[in-house]
């Protein structure tokens, strides 16, 4: 039973730092999406992390607000056009993306074809820039991305992430 736990622990530990690594500091490389996949011995489950595809929008609205959570407080934030949750990362500027390559799996970027609108008014300025993801969607200069682990409408769980991702506000300069 000690053995199984041990396997288990070291299975879990593994697809944390591969999380993780996945989510650090630019990369160059294009490479086929992976999918991970850890297992231990019976009776333990399988555990599968499917790899989502960037989200993109030909046309209608891109950007959209909704009330969430965040952190404990009632926020007005940014959702894509189905209702997910929309994330800013820190270091990355109105022309380069950090989030490219594997990156990508776990915080998939919102691209657009065209011009993104929002449904909403907003206070800042909402634009597209060619980045390492293409035709990326930006507010106030910020490209915008959703994230894996939020799964339906109104979760913020990517808040603080790594200590570089940030839920996206109407308000965010």
């Amino acid at each position: 039973m000690i053995s199984l736990r041990r396997s288990f622990a070291i299975s879990l530990f593994l697809l944390i730092a591969l999380v993780v690594a996945a989510c650090g500091g630019p990369t160059t490389s294009s490479s086929p999406t992976p999918t991970a996949t850890t297992s231990s011995a019976p009776p333990l489950s399988t555990v599968t992390i499917s790899v989502p595809t960037p989200t993109t929008s030909t046309s209608g609205s891109v950007v959209k607000t909704a009330t969430a959570s965040v952190s404990g407080t009632s926020e007005m934030i940014l959702t894509d056009a189905t209702g997910k949750t929309l994330y800013y990362r820190d270091g990355d500027t109105s022309t380069t993306s950090g989030c490219t390559g594997g990156c990508t799996n776990i915080w998939p970027p919102l691209v657009a074809t065209g011009t993104p609108t929002s449904s909403a008014t907003l206070p800042g300025k909402l634009t597209a820039a060619q980045t390492g993801n293409g035709n990326q969607v930006e507010y106030n200069g910020h490209p915008l991305y959703t994230y894996a682990a939020d799964t339906a409408p109104g979760q913020t769980t990517g808040e603080g992430f790594a200590g570089i991702w940030h839920v996206a506000t109407p308000g965010l300069t």
